[in-house]
């Protein structure tokens, strides 16, 4: 596995370190409302489970799944709900949890449709922003870090879904994917 990375983009210090100070934010820019952390599996489930252990204030928890890659490296632009929530967002003030906002697409979608579930406020954390990527008109208000147009893997995000359990986030060979 450690041969299929070109180079280490973050690691998992510097990982530790921005999820700390993001829980801390979140926690405090949260602590008079009622949160609920939305994730969208799988990818993000690493980073979910990391930030709410950060978090001091009540929380609540619900999945979604969603897809727009398949076993692609780039999106094909229709994102899918393969799995919805099971609570009501009414009355929430809801923190959409996510791996990585790259083109947009995905979280462009989400956010319309949860809006339509009329939680008291709606916004995303997201680990990794790939600025350079985005084709929708849409911002993180929680942001990990910014990274450079390359595909990368670990910490959750995977390809093919391998790679997830890296505790960094790497940039994989273009060979492994390529072929």
């Amino acid at each position: 596995m450690q041969n299929d990375i070109l180079k280490i983009l973050i690691t998992e210090e510097e990982i530790k370190t921005k999820v700390k100070e993001m829980g801390k934010q979140i926690s405090k820019d949260y602590a008079q409302k009622n949160l609920m952390l939305i994730s969208v599996l799988k990818g993000a489930v690493v980073f979910l489970a990391d930030l709410m252990r950060e978090i001091t204030i009540h929380a609540e928890v619900d999945f979604m799944a969603v897809s727009s890659y398949g076993k692609s490296t780039k999106t094909s632009g229709i994102v899918r709900i393969i799995k919805d929530l099971d609570i009501n967002l009414e009355g929430y003030d809801v923190l959409i949890v996510e791996d990585i906002l790259d083109s947009g697409t995905t979280l462009s979608y989400l956010t319309k449709v949860l809006k339509t579930r009329n939680p008291m406020s709606l916004k995303i954390a997201t680990l990794l922003n790939k600025p350079e990527r985005r084709v929708q008109n849409i911002q993180p208000d929680y942001c990990g870090f910014n990274i450079p147009d390359e595909f990368v893997i670990g910490y959750g995000l995977d390809y093919a879904e391998r790679y997830r359990n890296l505790p960094y986030i790497g940039v994989l060979k273009k060979e492994v994917y390529k072929k």
